[in-house]
This record gives C-alpha cells, sequence and structure tokens, in this order.
C-alpha cells in the first residue's frame, strides 16, 4: 500500500499519519509505505502530483527487495493525500505506468469550485470550512488555469475509463462530502468498480483521530476489508 498523507497540500507528514499506517500494516499483512512530499505554498502544483508518482515508480521498482510484490500495489490517501491518489491513478493510466491493483480515496479533496449542498451546508464549524478550504487551494495551485488540470482536479478529466478499481469514503459532516461523491458517481458511469460509503455523523479527518473518536475504527476497517478484498496472494516469498 503506497499512502499518501493528507494536510491541505500545505502540512502533515509521515510522522504525523505514522499511527494509521501502521494500523493498516497489522490489519491487512501487506507493507506499507508512507511517503513525503512538497509542500505548498513553497512548492505549488505540480510538485505534489509529481512526486506521488516518483514515488510509485519507486515502490514498483523495489518493493520486491522489502519482501513486497509489485503487481499487488494499492494507492490509498485521505484528504488532500486522496486528491494526489486519484491524480495519480490518473497519470498511471495516462502514461503506461506501473499497475494498480485499487486506488482508496479517504474523503478526498477533489475540486476547488465545487458547488454542492455539502458545499454550503458545511461551511462553517465543521473541522475544516469552506474558507479554509478554499485557502488551501489558493496556496496549492499556482495559477487560476492549474484548476482546470486534472492532474490537480481530477474531477476535470475528459474521461474516467480504465481505471483502477476505487474505494471512496466520505463523512457527513463536511464541506468536501458531496463532491467526491461525485467524483465516485462519475468513476462509476464510466464504467470504473467503484465502492462508496458514507459515515454518518462523523467530520473531515477523522481517520487520523484514533485516539479521540473511536468510530474512526470503522473508517480503518473500512480500508482494510476493502484492500485484503481486492489484492491477491502475495507471490514473493
Amino acid at each position: 500500500m503506497l499512502y499518501l498523507h493528507g494536510g491541505g497540500f500545505i502540512g502533515g507528514s509521515i510522522d504525523v499519519a505514522d499511527e494509521p499506517c501502521r494500523a493498516m500494516a497489522n490489519a491487512t499483512g501487506a507493507i506499507v509505505v508512507s511517503a513525503e512530499y512538497r509542500l505548498a505554498p513553497e512548492h505549488t502544483f505540480p510538485a505534489a502530483p509529481d512526486d506521488a508518482y516518483a514515488a510509485l515508480i519507486w515502490v514498483a521498482a523495489r518493493i520486491a527487495d522489502f519482501g513486497g510484490d509489485p503487481d499487488n500495489i494499492v494507492i490509498v490517501g485521505d484528504s488532500a493525500g486522496g486528491n494526489l491518489a486519484a491524480v495519480t491513478a490518473l497519470r498511471v493510466r495516462d502514461e503506461g505506468g506501473p499497475r494498480l491493483r485499487g486506488q482508496v480515496l479517504i474523503y478526498p479533496v477533489i475540486d476547488p469550485n465545487a458547488d454542492f449542498p455539502s458545499t454550503r451546508e458545511y461551511a462553517d464549524g465543521y473541522i475544516i470550512t469552506k474558507p479554509g478550504l478554499d485557502w488551501f487551494w489558493n496556496h496549492y495551485l499556482a495559477g487560476p488555469g492549474d484548476a482546470t488540470n486534472p492532474y490537480a482536479v481530477p474531477s476535470r478529466a475528459a474521461d474516467l475509463s480504465g481505471l483502477p478499481p476505487a474505494l471512496v469514503l466520505t463523512n457527513e459532516y463536511e464541506v468536501g462530502r458531496d463532491e467526491a461523491e461525485d467524483y465516485a458517481a462519475r468513476l462509476q458511469a464510466a464504467g470504473v468498480d467503484t465502492v462508496v460509503r458514507r459515515f454518518d455523523g462523523l467530520v473531515h479527518g477523522v481517520f487520523w483521530m484514533s485516539g479521540a473518536v473511536p468510530r474512526s475504527g470503522e473508517v480503518l476497517a473500512a480500508v482494510c476489508d476493502h484492500v485484503r478484498s481486492i489484492t491477491a496472494p502475495s507471490t514473493v516469498p
């Protein structure tokens, strides 16, 4: 599993996300590679997706050295990392990159210009506000034109067919809920095997909140159950 952490494209780290990564490894028996990437505003788009793609290339080339299986790679990301996982899957298809067994998008942020009921209904008071999300996007994108680039905004891709199977997880009380579910619906319409699950009563960021929110375990279990269901037994001794 290649994991890309969240943090609004400007924060987060492999240290912050260490606990859920260890939990995923323990629950699935998979090797979890947690990758850093350059952060905005010092490094704007396309630095982060370039680093995410480079991490995938490295994993495919080297994971067998660590007892992993290059034919059983699943890319996972939460929040901004979910965006990077989605665009990495697009780039793999477009550039003939390493095969992905699946993509797991945990409450991904998809589109800075999204306008859905959740965008308005949960714009304030639910951990990540709409103004806060706009602030992240404004620091990440180098200019307005980047908002039309599918490697920054995956919903802008003209064609979503041919992508690896997807699990898209959302929470009831978050600004980006509907844009993530809309992206999942577009994947399904393009013929991509896509599972969508919404967690009622939860908020953005809960995947990192196991010490405070016991129900974060439900999100972890959904991820791990899905990964186990789509991966084949390892061919690496």
